[in-house]
């Protein structure tokens, strides 16, 4: 007999998870339903602060594959339908078509539950109100495009200093606003040690834009027709034709829960290595819904990212289709950029390796993409935290300009293998004047945690 899958949400990880388990099994053996609400399905999330700023010109080119192009590859993938209530027991979902409110139940044999995350939205006076946007899905970045398209104004005010905050910044001011970013936090990029979100604060502030630390918003202010006009801080207010929330995201979980699906600390869906939710046989979850392995920390943690949820959702439709994959866990790699600044992080910060238990030591060093010599060399921080007894690495952060950031993907695969800083100093990276120093930035950082290490009475 012919099985059924349903798979709730059309992006990143359930439409990876569909397609595999589409390249695994005929439509005559598995029946594919795909429920996503929005328009779109299959795009790239991240690509929005660039379609902002006008580096990329179409939505469509953040596309990876279209719902038609699903379609004939026979998913039904149903959009603007909305997953209401997952009955287990029943193995049936109830959804929702939004255009017209007509509910019905859809049985399954397996369920993927890929529902994302959304955009953090605290209960502030004026946070729904018209020019308050968050940037989660294409059409959040449509709206935002028809706000700024409609108003006169040219202040900006952009709530949050993470990634998503720090490359909506950048984009607002490439659209000539003035901006101003208000960070909760002592320094922005708190996925960064205050020490290394610094420079990040001072890059910030030399492109122009006004960066306001341990700013508490209280409100939104708004004008007799009810549209944003200012943000209302503890001590301050900053007027705002237009204001961008990049506070973070939660795990969209509240139908699993509601299922009985369990979840973690973090609030993500908990499954085990195959992506199969705990405690069921038919039920997978993945991407920006579920927690994920700290293979460093040794704990689980909600860390979402596209790159993850593509994964996922290969290592399910493999699972779903009759295969085994696995996904054994992340160390937390993440990159950006601000302009030509370039941010990235892997492994543990300091707070991070506290809470872990772990004892360590760090290094920091100056040093430059290429031979000091050779034309465009640019200037870069490394930091790296080492274990103090054993020299394991345990993090690394790099700010620099052009070709600082991919670095840290040395450091990700030292990070994976379990290196010590010491054996991270033999690697034999590409060397030539116009890529790297004779000593690579990275390798530079390795020795001198090693130097470290040693200092502390490592054997």
């Amino acid at each position: 007999m012919r099985e059924r899958l349903v798979v709730i949400g059309g992006d990143a990880a359930g439409m990876s998870a569909a397609s595999q388990a589409r390249r695994l099994k005929d439509p005559d053996e598995l029946e594919i339903i795909a429920f996503e609400r929005g328009h779109h399905a299959s795009y790239s999330a991240c690509g929005i602060p660039y379609w902002v700023a006008g580096d990329v010109e179409d939505p469509e080119q953040l596309v990876a594959r279209t719902p038609e192009e699903h379609r004939a590859r026979h998913i039904d993938l149903r959009t603007r339908t909305e997953v209401t209530e997952i009955d287990v027991a029943g193995g049936r979902v109830r959804s929702r078509r939004l255009p017209d409110g007509q509910e019905v139940w859809t049985g399954f044999d397996k369920l993927v539950v890929a529902t994302g995350a959304r955009p953090v939205r605290p209960p502030l006076p004026g946070i729904d109100a018209p020019g308050v946007h968050g940037v989660q899905t294409l059409d959040d970045g449509q709206a935002l495009l028809d706000t700024l398209r409609g108003t006169k104004g040219r202040q900006a005010v952009v709530v949050g200093a993470g990634y998503i905050g720090v490359e909506m910044a950048e984009a607002l001011l490439r659209r000539d606003y003035e901006v101003t970013l208000l960070n909760r936090a002592p320094e922005p990029m708190t996925t960064l040690d205050p020490d290394m979100g610094r420079l990040v604060h001072e890059a910030v502030t030399g492109l122009g834009i006004r960066m306001v630390n341990e700013a508490e918003v209280t409100g939104i202010r708004t004008d007799e027709q009810g549209r944003a006009r200012a943000v209302v801080t503890s001590d301050a207010e900053y007027p705002a034709d237009v204001v961008v929330l990049g506070i973070g995201v939660r795990p969209e979980s509240e139908l699993a829960e509601a299922a009985g699906l369990p979840v973690g600390d973090f609030g993500g869906i908990l499954t085990d290595q195959a992506m199969r939710v705990r405690g069921q046989s038919a039920i997978w979850a993945g991407g920006d819904c579920v927690e994920v392995l700290d293979l460093v920390a040794g704990r689980q943690r909600h860390i979402p990212l596209g790159t993850h949820a593509n994964k996922q959702g290969q290592v399910i439709g493999t699972n779903v289709g009759g295969g085994y994959a696995t996904f054994p866990g992340v160390v937390g790699t993440a990159v950006s950029k601000v302009c030509d600044l370039e941010i990235a992080r892997t492994g543990l910060l300091e707070a991070e390796a506290r809470e872990a238990g772990f004892q360590f030591v760090t290094a920091t060093v100056e040093a430059t993409s290429r031979a000091g010599y050779f034309p465009g060399a640019a200037s870069m921080t490394v930091k790296m935290l080492a274990e103090r007894r054993t020299g394991r690495l345990l993090g690394t952060q790099i700010v620099g300009r052009e070709g600082a950031g991919k670095r840290v993907d040395v450091a990700a695969v030292a990070l994976t293998a379990g290196m010590t800083v010491e054996q991270m100093t033999a690697l034999d990276l590409g060397y030539a004047p116009p890529f790297s120093p004779v000593w690579d930035p990275v390798l530079v950082a390795a020795r001198k945690a090693t130097q470290a290490v040693r200092a502390h009475g490592a054997g």
